[in-house]
């Protein structure tokens, strides 16, 4: 058997190799130089149209093309900065075809395939659509394209780490964007387990960019779910049409100065500035314009930013005090377990100690306060040696002259960090993607699928949880903070039973904090060390790690009828993607013997036709999709483009979109400390009874603001201060849940108008405005669940009321694992919408300078309501400025980039507070060495290291300065 398989593969092979020997028909030679300076042009590339053969020019600017087939043939010539060409072909054999090429002068030339899944130019795309070329790519101002990608108008960027920024269009931002789609190379870049793209890191190195388009707004009817609020496409370099070999070297430096960041005044941060590396190497060839391949491989290491933010998320609690006894540190990992220490003069275990102590006669002194256990700053929970490495492996064979097979792998691995509902430190994470393909010119099969291996990765609060109970239980630690606090107040001679005045309450808090703390594990020390390593050495609940290897599994193909139908332009398309959830329960409910899958399958059709004179281009798409969780859904998408002239374009689009839930908000079953997130499928509701003795978390908040504000006053004072728990003017603020729908897909109508406009070959101006409107808005609902049923309707505090409803002081879960609080996926009621416009100018001025500039506003019509967090987190305005040229001279070029934000209501499940508004200018400069093949860069972000922060509950951002070099194999 093994020797029938040899010789039936050598058989095809040379089968292979004959075909290409008896069709080579045409052969095609010539050079391509630079018309003005007359110099070679190497790199050019050089595509038979409407078939997938080409070649490239090599360091000389000579090229030789064999073609399978008989004359007459066009081929299109083109080349990063310069006018493409096509030439018709006549001859079978064509020596001596040389090409003078012409720089690109004139704005709004770019092709693009993204808004309609095919290529056409940029100018008279049906919807809103930003590119950044290759030159774009070498020459931003930032220390690297994506984050360059910032400029562009319409999208937002927000940042968790040093390495990981997540971008989002229109509104309803997160610092985890499941409303928006990135592909590389047509690959969805998600994390499974996450549903949303990780930025870049594991996107191709800034080598292999080709190029990247923007497509702000709704996409579904194309790219089907969760293409939402946008799709980023990420087009790296054919190794067919980019040889040679290249690398770059770029050395960095942040933390300039930040020693002294910390909202409270402390100091924290690495106390000096640290080096940023990062190196990459690409190396291509082709043989024979058949098979070709590419390997690109690049690191970067750096220290991550930090997060400094230690204001107080429970600053509405224990009014009164100069410092709140149960704060609630932004970065600060260890507070978020809290207790109303009144509530242990409730328990026998704890009268019997106080008794013992000579103390019984203060239990009434106990105030109603809510207390905190001491936390541990992220610094010392936090991963910041932020590293990361990448591996792009291309393989490409044309089998024919019209079809090409390839497969590509797309690597990613290091450590980073995410702010998600809790601080996440994404250690020595990896996420692998394998991709086999087949096309031709007007049809694509494409299978992938991408694998995720959460590595050494941690909760970060959940990880100062457990090291503080390491060292003492909680139970132990509150017991003692309450005695010594008992004790303090006789001490001040306060009157048993009596809560003495404000400043003898806080001197008692300090004295229980400071005896509850006394031989806790300090930071850094062997102990604290030791502690925190066991607790990220186990996996969730029992310590902090994760251990996901959730997969994604992907086919689709497309067809497009260009070359059987002339009258109009029509396509069609299918997907199957399969979700295969393994994080063996410490994300999902997906423990040992149940294995969880989400199968989704989708289709559509898209036609287009030129009217009128071919003035006006009406295009229009229809798509179904499937969950197998929920009802199949159809999303139409219908737009015109009316060009008077080629230069002046109106268009106008309406559409209908969808968003399925994620895989978190179908199946997560985490607890998260002060709430166990679960999945919004009807199972977990009823295996958890979160509806049974539930209120909703806002109007919990008014209930403990009166029970706070009564607890010790009036006919609460001293040992009656507990009965407030029971107020019947407090519990009439409680709104109770019975019931919430189970979560349904998302589903948006978006309304768009632009005009594209250019004036003179100097002015490209883009319009556009936007209405989106949402149903079935997808949200979680945070309840609070009683000890048992409490009657709203008493007249005085009932025994029962304030046994039952002391659980509702604080969230949580005890060491019991015992839980009263829950966060489920669901959908609003109501209608929401959100709006906006956007304006972008490139005027090209003399000798190669450039302006650009752009406004962006965006507006939520109206908030969600009661008990639900908004999260639209977009500034309402802000603006973009750019100023360039990348050939002052023959060897110098430079770019400025200036951008403004106005600040913004930041709201999460981890933190909610103002973002401020923020200025901010990058800039780079560079000198070519063509002797040396190579480019020269020195530049930075923030160059005048303004302290900023793009999200709450992120770190503190600062300047980065760089220097790099780019050697370039084919550089021109």
């Amino acid at each position: 058997m093994k020797r029938f398989y040899k010789h039936a593969w050598a058989s095809a092979a040379l089968f292979v190799l004959a075909i290409t020997a008896v069709f080579a028909q045409t052969t095609i030679s010539g050079k391509v130089t630079d018309g003005v300076s007359g110099e070679p042009l190497a790199g050019v590339n050089i595509v038979v149209k409407g078939r997938v053969i080409g070649t490239v020019t090599d360091v000389n600017g000579a090229y030789t093309l064999k073609v399978n087939d008989a004359p007459p043939l066009t081929l299109n010539f083109s080349f990063i900065g310069f006018r493409s060409q096509e030439i018709e072909v006549s001859n079978a054999t064509t020596a001596g075809l040389d090409i003078k090429m012409e720089e690109q002068t004139i704005l709004g030339q770019e092709i693009v395939v993204s808004a309609s899944r095919a290529e056409e130019a940029i100018m008279q795309s049906p919807v809103s659509i930003e590119k950044m070329d290759i030159l774009g790519v070498q020459n931003t101002a930032s220390e690297n394209y994506y984050k360059g990608l910032i400029n562009m108008k319409g999208l937002d960027m927000t940042q968790s780490s040093v390495n990981f920024q997540i971008i989002n269009a229109r509104g309803f931002n997160s610092t985890g964007n499941t409303r928006f789609v990135q592909l590389t190379d047509g690959m969805d870049t998600q994390a499974p387990a996450l549903n949303f793209p990780i930025g870049n890191l594991n996107g191709p190195s800034e080598l292999d960019v080709e190029s990247v388009e923007f497509i702000p707004g709704s996409a579904s009817a194309l790219y089907g779910p969760n293409a939402f609020n946008g799709i980023l496409l990420v087009n790296s370099k054919n190794p067919f049409e980019y040889q040679g070999l290249s690398a770059f070297a770029k050395m960095g430096v942040n933390h300039i100065g930040d020693s002294d960041l910390n909202s409270d005044g402390t100091k924290i941060g690495p106390g000096s500035a640290k080096p940023m590396y990062e190196g990459a190497i690409r190396y291509a060839k082709a043989f024979n314009n058949r098979f070709a391949f590419k390997v690109a491989l690049s690191y970067s290491k750096a220290t991550d930013w930090y997060g400094t933010n230690l204001q107080d998320k429970n600053a509405a609690v224990n009014p009164g005090y100069s410092t709140n006894p149960g704060a609630d540190r932004v970065h600060a990992f260890g507070d978020e377990v809290s207790t109303n220490i009144a509530l242990l003069g409730l328990t026998p275990a704890f009268q019997n100690s106080v008794n013992a102590a000579g103390l019984g006669s203060y239990l009434g002194s106990l105030p109603n306060d809510i207390v905190s256990r001491t936390p541990y700053k992220e610094q010392y929970l936090v991963d910041y040696n932020a590293h990361n490495f990448k591996a792009n492996v291309g393989l490409n064979y044309r089998i024919t002259d019209k079809i090409e097979l390839l497969y590509a792998l797309n690597y990613g691995a290091g450590t980073s960090v995410y702010t998600g509902a809790q601080r996440y430190s994404l250690k020595d994470f990896s996420i692998q993607q394998h991709k086999v393909e087949l096309k031709g010119s007007n049809f694509f099969l494409r299978a992938y699928a991408t694998l995720e291996n959460s590595g050494d990765s941690y909760i970060a609060d959940l990880t100062g949880v457990l090291v503080n109970r390491a060292w003492k239980s909680d139970n132990d630690w509150f017991g003692q903070y309450a005695a010594t606090y008992l004790g303090a107040l006789a001490q001040q001679g306060v009157a048993p039973g009596t809560p003495g005045t404000t400043a003898q309450r806080e001197a008692a808090h300090q004295a229980g904090r400071n005896a509850a703390d006394q031989g806790r594990f300090v930071e850094n020390s062997s102990q604290f060390n030791d502690a925190k390593k066991t607790a990220r050495s186990s996996v969730i609940p029992g310590g902090s790690l994760f251990d996901d290897k959730t997969a994604l599994y992907h086919f689709e193909g497309k067809y497009d009828f260009k070359n059987q139908i002339d009258f109009m332009d029509l396509m069609i398309g299918a997907s199957y993607r399969l979700y295969d959830l393994n994080s063996n329960g410490t994300i999902f409910a997906d423990t040992a013997g149940n294995n969880i899958t989400i199968q989704e399958v989708g289709a559509y059709i898209q036609a287009a036709k030129k009217i009128l004179s071919d003035k006006v281009k009406v295009t229009g798409s229809l798509r179904y999709d499937k969950n197998e969780n929920f009802k199949g859904l159809v999303n139409p998408r219908i737009s015109a483009v009316y060009s008077p002239t080629p230069n002046h374009n109106i268009r106008v689009s309406y559409q209908s979109g969808f968003r399925n839930p994620t895989t978190q908000g179908q199946h997560i079953n985490l607890d998260v400390l002060s709430y166990r997130l679960l999945g919004g499928l009807p199972e977990y509701a009823k295996a958890y009874n979160i509806f049974e003795n539930a209120y909703t978390v806002a109007s919990v908040n008014r209930y403990t603001a009166i029970v706070a504000e009564k607890a010790g006053k009036g006919a609460y004072s001293g040992s009656n201060a507990g009965l407030a728990i029971g107020d019947p003017e407090a519990l009439r603020q409680l709104v109770a849940v019975t019931d919430a729908k189970p979560v349904t897909p998302e589903k948006v109508k978006a309304i768009e108008i632009g005009y594209k406009g250019l004036l003179g070959d100097k002015l490209l101006f883009d319009l556009v405005y936007y209405h989106n409107s949402y149903d079935n808005f997808i949200t979680q609902v945070i309840l609070r669940q009683s000890a048992g049923p409490l009657d709203l309707n008493a007249s005085t505090p009932t025994e029962q009321n304030i046994r039952n409803a002391s659980t509702l002081l604080t969230p949580g879960t005890d060491e019991n694992g015992r839980q009263n609080s829950y966060s489920a996926y669901t959908n609003l009621s109501k209608r929401v919408s959100a709006q906006g416009a956007a304006i972008g100018l490139e005027y090209s001025l003399p000798r190669g300078y450039k302006v650009g500039g752009n406004y962006n506003w965006n507006k939520l019509n109206e908030e969600l309501g009661d008990g639900y967090l908004s999260e639209f987190n977009t500034p309402e305005h802000k603006f973009n400025l750019t100023f360039g040229n990348r050939k002052v001279t023959e060897k110098i070029g430079f770019n400025l980039a200036y951008r403004w934000q106005a600040g913004f209501l930041w709201e999460a499940t981890f933190a909610q507070g103002n973002v401020p508004a923020v200025g901010l200018m990058d800039a780079q400069v560079s000198y070519k060495v063509k002797a040396m093949k190579s480019t020269f860069k020195l530049g930075g972000s923030d160059i005048f290291n303004k302290r900023y922060v793009l999200n709450y509950g992120g770190p503190t951002l600062g300047a980065i300065y760089y220097i790099s070099i780019t050697f370039d194999q084919l550089m021109n």
